[in-house]
């Protein structure tokens, strides 16, 4: 015979209080005391407690479940921030779907209706290129879901955000390009239609602007932020351009396919041209030469972004007063960047 289930019921009888005070407990209510949570909890582990979870969801009408969105999930920017994120709803009791939109809108709209079909608690978004209409996003808001959007985001949508200073992060990026001596420049990143290229673009556009330059001077290059795309670009342009003395690339990716395509013709870097990259990626410490590069701390993003929708969802008001959390990237330099000429 099988052995019976613990249930709530039978926690309260060896405890002698009540059921109610033992899910309350469980569920961590902020009016039982920590000394009766910790007793409940290791009365639960003694008798193998098993929550169940899927008659709390029926009974609430929604489960402790959060869906997340991320364009691509085998970026480590992403990876981590996936990561930060459990390490935040995890411990709080909530299970986590990841949806992969590969940056196509479709995709993301459909992400979205799964989501709001499996009546998920909350939402972490981060949209698409390919994302211009916000009304699938305005969807799952207008099913009592807690939307958080991280990273990418629009001011199109009252909800709270979680973001870089993308703007200070190049800004600080150009400085150190404009101190080592660097003036004849190349721009390479996504589309600044897009948010975070946008304010990668203004950060270096104000620096450049400081000492006299009109940034769109330059060579820049929007197109699609992965190695090919880069390596194609720069492929065709040594055909028929001389080097600029510097590449700015507001991706790793993009960098790493520049360098390849400029390794292939033959030129050293950073002797005959410097280039920096965006994001701090794994292989920006391991290439040679070492990629100069922006932290960004995506493990912190996915921490922040999950504090705030687990104090939406969790919140007590009719309505959450939606807030905006700017995180400060650190500039890290390294070999690709230093000019010889100038020591």
């Amino acid at each position: 015979m099988a052995k019976k289930q613990t249930t709530i019921q039978d926690i309260a009888k060896t405890l002698s209080i009540t059921a109610s005070t033992v899910s309350r407990a469980l569920n961590d209510h902020p009016k039982i005391k920590k000394s009766t949570k910790d007793t409940v909890w290791a009365k639960a582990k003694e008798l193998n407690y098993q929550p169940n979870t899927i008659a709390s969801s029926l009974r609430k009408g929604k489960a402790k479940t959060v869906g997340m969105i991320v364009p691509r999930i085998n970026r480590h920017f992403f990876s981590n921030i996936i990561t930060g994120v459990e390490s935040v709803l995890n411990p709080a009791g909530y299970n986590l779907i990841i949806c992969q939109s590969e940056e196509k809108y479709d995709k993301e709209i459909n992400n979205i209706n799964t989501l709001i079909a499996n009546r998920v608690s909350g939402l972490l978004i981060s949209i698409s290129l390919e994302t211009k209409n916000f009304d699938h996003i305005r969807r799952a808001i207008s099913n009592n879901i807690a939307v958080v959007m991280y990273d990418r985001i629009t001011e199109e949508l009252n909800v709270s955000k979680v973001e870089n200073d993308d703007i200070s992060g190049s800004y600080d990026l150009t400085k150190h390009l404009i101190d080592e001596g660097y003036k004849d420049m190349m721009w390479i990143g996504g589309s600044r239609n897009f948010n975070t290229y946008r304010n990668r673009f203004e950060g270096y556009e104000k620096a450049l602007k400081e000492i006299g330059i009109d940034a769109n001077k330059y060579p820049i290059f929007e197109g699609s932020i992965s190695l090919e795309a880069a390596y194609e670009y720069f492929k065709e342009y040594l055909e028929n351009n001389k080097l600029p003395e510097v590449v700015f690339s507001a991706s790793d990716y993009m960098a790493m396919g520049a360098i390849m395509a400029i390794q292939e013709k033959g030129f050293k870097i950073p002797d005959d041209v410097a280039i920096s990259g965006y994001s701090n990626e794994p292989f920006a410490a391991l290439i040679n030469p070492k990629l100069t590069t922006v932290e960004q701390f995506s493990k912190e993003m996915g921490r922040s972004t999950a504090r705030i929708l687990l104090d939406e969802m969790e919140s007590n008001k009719d309505e959450n007063i939606p807030i905006k959390t700017i995180l400060r990237p650190k500039l890290i330099v390294r070999e690709s960047t230093i000019n010889k000429k100038k020591l």
